[in-house]
C-alpha cells in the first residue's frame, strides 16, 4: 500500500467514525432520552434489564455509551448494582446490531435484488431523502431522521472507502504474516483490546475488521481472538468514566470488565479445547463481513446465556475487589453526573429531577417559616436556615450543569425545559432567602416578647394563607409543567399586592389609635414586605413558564397586557381570590351581624305595634256595642 492508499484509508476511517457519531447522536436525540429513562424505571427483573440494555444499545449504536450511562445511574443512586448487571449484559448483545448492518457492504451478486441490497446502491437514495428533510422540513423530528439517514450514508461511504483502500494488502506478504500472528489467541486479544481502547468503540473496531476482510487474508482463526479482545477493550471507556465516582459506580465498571474477561476465558478454553480434539476446518478459511457479524453475535449471546445465572457472583466479585469507602458519599446532588452530558436527553431529565427537588425544598422552607411565625420553635427555625443553605447549593449546581449541557445538541422540548429551569431556580433561591427573613422576624418577636393585637394577628394569618397558596400554585405548576396552573399565579399575586397596601393602612390606623407600637410596626413591615416579595418571585416563575411555552411575551410586556386588557378568566379569578383573602371580611361580617340584629329588633317592634293596634280596635268595637 502506497502513501495515497494510506491517506484513503485514514479518510475512510474518519468518515466511518464521523458517520457513526452523527447517526448515534441523532438516534439519541430522536428518542428524546425516553429509552434511557426506561432503563432506570423498568429494570425490576434481570431479564427485562438484559432486554432493555440490548434495545437501548441497538438504538444509540454504542455499548460504551450505555455502560457509561449505567455507571452514572449507579453513581447517582438511581439504579442498584444488581440492576446494572443485566443492562451491561444486554449492552454487549445490542452492540452486535452494528456489525450486522456493516455486513451489508460484503453482499455480492449480479442479480437485481442483490445489487439493491448493497449500500452503494441504496445509500445515495437515503442521502437524498436525508438532505431534503434537513433543508426543507420545519419539524425537528424530521430533521433528526434526515441526520440519521445522512449519518448512515457517511458511515457506509467510509466503510466502502476503507475496504477499497485495504484491497492491495491482499498481495502484501508482510500484512499476511502479521495476520498469522493474530491466530495466537494472546496476540489477537491484545490487538483487538488495544484498537478498541484507542478509538473507544467496539462497534467501530469491528467495522474496521470487517473492512480488512475485503483483502481475503483474514481467517476465522485470526478474527475470533481479535473480536474477543475488542469486547475487553470496550471496558476501558467505563473504567475511565468511573474514575472519581462512588464505590458502586466503580463496581459497575468492574462488573463490565469481569463479564467480558470471564466470557473470553471460557470461550477460549471451550473452543480451543474442542479444537485440539476435533480440528475445525473453517479456522483457516477466509472470513467475510457477515462471518465477522456471526462470530461477534454468537460470542456475546453465549457469554450472556452462560453468565446470566451467575450475575450475583459478578456483583460479589466487584464488591470484593472495590472495598474502599467513597470520600464524597455525602454529596446530595448526585443526579447531575457529568457522564450524562454525552446523552443530553438523560442529562436534561436528571436536571429536571434536581430542579423539582429544589422547588419542593423551597416550599418546605416557606411552610416551616410560616409555622415559626405563629408558634416560635428554635429547632424548626434552624431547619429553615439549613434548607436555605441546601437550596443555595442546588442553584449553583443546577445552573453550572445546565450551562455545560447548553453546548450540546438538545431537542426543542429539552431546550424549552432548560430555559424554564435556568430562569426559575434564581426565584426559588430568593424565596428561600425570604423564608429565612421571616424566621428572623419571628425570632425578634420571641426575643423582645412582642405581641400583636388580635386584629393584626388575624390580618397576618390571612396574608400568610395567601402567600402559602401562591407558593403552592407556582411549585405545582413548575413540577407538573402545568401551564394552566401557571396562569392562576398572577391573579393571586395582584391580590397579595392589594393585601400589602391594606395591611399597611390598617397598621397606620391602629398606630393612630394607640393600639400598636412603632416597634411592632417595624417588625410587621418586615414580615409583610417579605410576604409580598415571595409573591413577586412566584409571579416570575408563573410568567416565565407561560412566556417560554408560548414563545411570546417578555415578563413586563405580559403584565402590561393583563393589566390593560383584563381577560375575563383573570377578572373572575381575581374577584374570587379577593373575597377569599380579604382583610376586611371580618369587619364586614360584624357589620352585617349588627345590621341583622337591628333589622330583627325593628321587625319585632313593628310586630308588637301591629298587635297593640289590633287589641285597641277590638276594644273600641266592644265599647261601641255597649253604647
Amino acid at each position: 500500500m502506497d502513501i495515497f492508499g494510506v491517506l484513503t484509508l485514514l479518510g475512510g476511517l474518519a468518515l466511518f467514525l464521523f458517520g457513526m457519531s452523527i447517526m448515534g447522536d441523532s438516534l439519541t436525540k430522536l428518542s428524546g432520552g425516553k429509552l434511557e429513562q426506561i432503563l432506570e424505571k423498568l429494570t425490576s427483573t434481570r431479564l427485562s434489564a438484559v432486554l432493555l440494555g440490548t434495545a437501548v444499545t441497538a438504538v444509540i449504536q454504542s455499548s460504551s455509551a450505555t455502560t457509561v450511562m449505567v455507571v452514572g445511574f449507579v453513581n447517582s443512586g438511581i439504579m442498584k448494582l444488581s440492576q446494572a448487571v443485566g443492562i451491561i449484559m444486554g449492552a454487549n448483545v445490542g452492540t452486535t446490531v452494528t456489525s450486522w448492518m456493516l455486513s451489508l457492504t460484503g453482499i455480492e451478486g449480479s442479480s437485481m435484488v442483490m445489487k439493491l441490497l448493497k449500500p452503494s446502491s441504496f445509500a445515495p437514495i437515503l442521502a437524498a431523502i436525508g438532505i431534503v428533510l434537513m433543508m426543507f422540513s420545519k419539524k425537528e423530528k424530521s430533521k433528526d431522521i434526515g441526520l440519521i439517514l445522512l449519518g448512515f450514508t457517511v458511515l457506509m461511504t467510509g466503510m466502502e472507502s476503507m475496504s477499497n483502500a485495504v484491497k492491495p494488502l491482499a498481495d502484501d506478504e508482510r500484512f499476511t504474516h502479521l495476520l498469522l500472528l493474530f491466530k495466537n489467541p494472546v496476540f489477537g486479544i491484545a490487538a483487538g483490546a488495544v484498537l478498541t481502547a484507542v478509538i473507544q468503540s467496539s462497534s467501530a473496531s469491528v467495522g474496521i475488521l470487517q473492512a480488512l476482510c475485503k483483502t481475503g487474508a483474514v481467517s476465522y482463526g485470526a478474527a475470533m481472538p481479535i473480536i474477543m479482545g475488542q469486547n475487553i477493550g470496550t471496558c476501558v471507556t467505563a473504567i475511565i468514566s468511573s474514575i472519581g465516582a462512588k464505590k458502586n459506580a466503580k463496581r459497575a465498571a468492574a462488573i463490565h470488565l469481569y463479564f467480558n474477561l470471564i466470557g473470553t476465558t471460557l470461550f477460549l478454553i471451550v473452543f480451543y479445547g474442542i479444537n485440539a480434539i476435533v480440528r475445525f476446518d473453517f479456522i483457516d478459511k477466509s472470513v467475510n463481513a457477515a462471518g465477522i457479524a456471526i462470530v461477534h453475535s454468537l460470542f456475546n449471546i453465549a457469554s450472556v446465556v452462560v453468565l446470566f445465572p451467575f450475575a450475583n457472583l459478578l456483583v460479589k466479585m466487584a464488591k470484593m475487589t472495590i472495598k474502599v469507602e467513597d470520600e464524597h458519599a455525602s454529596n446530595e446532588i448526585t443526579m447531575l453526573d457529568e457522564r450524562f452530558l454525552e446523552q443530553p436527553g438523560v442529562a436534561m431529565e436528571m436536571s429536571k429531577k434536581e430542579a423539582i427537588r429544589m422547588a419542593e425544598l423551597t416550599k418546605e422552607a416557606i411552610v416551616k417559616a410560616m409555622s415559626v411565625l405563629f408558634n416560635y420553635d428554635k429547632k424548626v427555625a434552624e431547619q429553615v436556615i439549613e434548607l436555605e443553605q441546601k437550596i443555595d447549593k442546588y442553584e449553583d449546581a443546577i445552573g453550572s450543569y445546565l450551562v455545560k449541557l447548553s453546548a450540546r445538541d438538545l431537542s426543542q422540548n429539552d431546550s424549552r425545559s432548560m430555559s424554564v429551569i435556568l430562569h426559575t431556580i434564581g426565584d426559588f433561591e430568593r424565596i428561600s432567602d425570604h423564608a429565612v427573613n421571616i424566621v428572623e422576624s419571628a425570632k425578634e418577636i420571641e426575643d423582645r416578647e412582642l405581641e400583636f393585637s388580635k386584629k393584626a394577628l388575624k390580618e397576618i394569618t390571612i396574608f400568610s394563607e395567601a402567600v402559602l397558596d401562591i407558593v403552592d400554585r407556582s411549585v405545582e405548576a413548575f413540577i407538573n409543567e402545568d401551564y394552566e396552573m401557571a396562569k392562576k399565579v398572577e391573579p393571586l399575586e395582584q391580590v397579595i399586592d392589594s393585601l400589602n397596601i391594606d395591611a399597611k393602612q390598617h397598621h397606620i390606623k391602629r398606630l393612630r389609635k394607640g393600639k400598636c407600637t412603632m416597634e411592632l410596626g417595624l417588625v410587621l413591615e418586615d414580615i409583610i414586605t417579605n410576604f409580598e416579595r415571595v409573591a413577586d418571585h412566584c409571579s416570575n416563575i408563573g410568567i416565565c413558564m407561560i412566556q417560554i411555552n408560548d414563545d411570546g411575551y417578555e415578563t413586563h410586556e405580559y403584565l402590561e397586557i393583563i393589566k390593560q386588557e383584563r381577560y375575563p378568566w383573570f377578572e373572575e379569578e381575581y374577584k374570587e381570590l379577593s373575597k377569599k383573602y380579604s382583610l376586611s371580611k371580618d369587619k364586614d361580617s360584624d357589620k352585617k351581624k349588627k345590621k341583622n340584629k337591628k333589622n330583627d329588633k325593628s321587625s319585632k317592634d313593628k310586630d308588637k305595634n301591629s298587635k297593640d293596634k289590633k287589641k285597641e280596635k277590638k276594644k273600641n268595637k266592644k265599647n261601641k256595642k255597649k253604647d
